[in-house]
């Protein structure tokens, strides 16, 4: 039984093949439509979520499977003070796989640790997002046609983004990447984030506070907003929180083939005025999403189509 908890877990080979079968999913979905019929998904979310709770349950049903679950602690036995492994423990019973966010930054670690189950983790604190990941590894290669030599830019809020913070690790072990993070100084990558994956992996990279001085020479540009559940101090999150906002006048100086990605959901970083610019990817982030989780799962429950 294997669970996924952070995106290195998987090697660039199983990345790849992930990809792979979500590319098929896409090209022949009646061959999957029955692969999950009898499995249960279990979709236990302490916190609030739209796109990755939906698109997890989207994909079960998609594999004519059934999902349970709660979307908000204070409907479930942890509102009570039950421990996530006593929980993790319990829905084991009911279902055959889980998906699980929550605040704390280990939490599904600790539900992979005493579940019966596989255990995806959908979101720990500002820690790790692996099936984001996916999804915006799936995007870059239908959208650039690979995934290595290429620029891509990280703007906004890059110190409690755990989207980015996992995207990062993934693309640090394709080839020919350059990364740019854009963001204030008091948001800007931890230094283990950039220690462990751009430094170790000899990826080059540069910080500016600057989207202007850098957008030019971006072939990907991956918005962030800036989160406001993740500070301690109003005053700071107001400070901080429009410190980017892409406008189609901005992207006039942009590539023509730029990649414009968002892991969603946006305030007023990207104004929906951009929603029309073909150069905007987001809401086929969003597509891919399902059909990159619909793989996890069948690898996870190990069914073949």
């Amino acid at each position: 039984m294997r669970s996924l908890i952070d995106i290195k877990e998987l090697s660039v080979a199983e990345i790849e093949a992930l990809l792979d079968r979500a590319d098929d999913i896409i090209a022949n979905p009646k061959k999957y439509a029955e692969v999950c019929r009898g499995k249960k998904l279990a979709t236990l979310f302490f916190e609030p979520s739209t796109r990755t709770r939906l698109s997890f349950e989207a994909a079960m049903y998609e594999l004519g499977g059934n999902v349970l679950g709660f979307s908000e602690a204070q409907s479930s036995s942890a509102a009570k003070g039950e421990s996530v492994a006593d929980t993790a423990k319990t829905v084991s019973c009911y279902a055959d796989i889980i998906a699980m966010r929550h605040p704390k930054e280990g939490a599904p670690l600790v539900a992979a640790m005493n579940a019966s189950v596989p255990v995806i983790n959908a979101g720990d604190g500002g820690h790790n997002h692996p099936t984001q990941t996916l999804t915006d590894l799936l995007t870059i290669r239908r959208e650039k046609g690979k995934l290595s030599d290429f620029t891509i830019g990280f703007c906004g809020d890059l110190k409690f983004g755990r989207t980015v913070h996992s995207l990062i690790a993934a693309l640090s072990r394709y080839t020919g990447i350059k990364v740019v993070l854009i963001s204030p100084d008091e948001l800007r990558v931890p230094d283990y984030v950039k220690k462990d994956n751009l430094d170790d992996c000899g990826i080059p990279y540069t910080e500016t506070t600057d989207l202007m001085s850098v957008l030019g020479e971006l072939d990907i540009l991956y918005m962030t907003r800036v989160q406001k559940e993740r500070f301690f101090s109003e005053e700071e999150y107001l400070r901080l929180k429009d410190s980017y906002i892409l406008t189609p006048e901005k992207l006039r100086s942009a590539k023509d083939d730029l990649c414009i990605m968002h892991p969603l959901p946006r305030v007023n970083e990207i104004p929906v005025a951009v929603d029309s610019d073909p150069r905007a990817c987001y809401f086929k982030q969003v597509l891919n999403g399902k059909f990159v989780r619909m793989a996890l799962i069948m690898m996870l429950l190990e069914v073949e189509a």
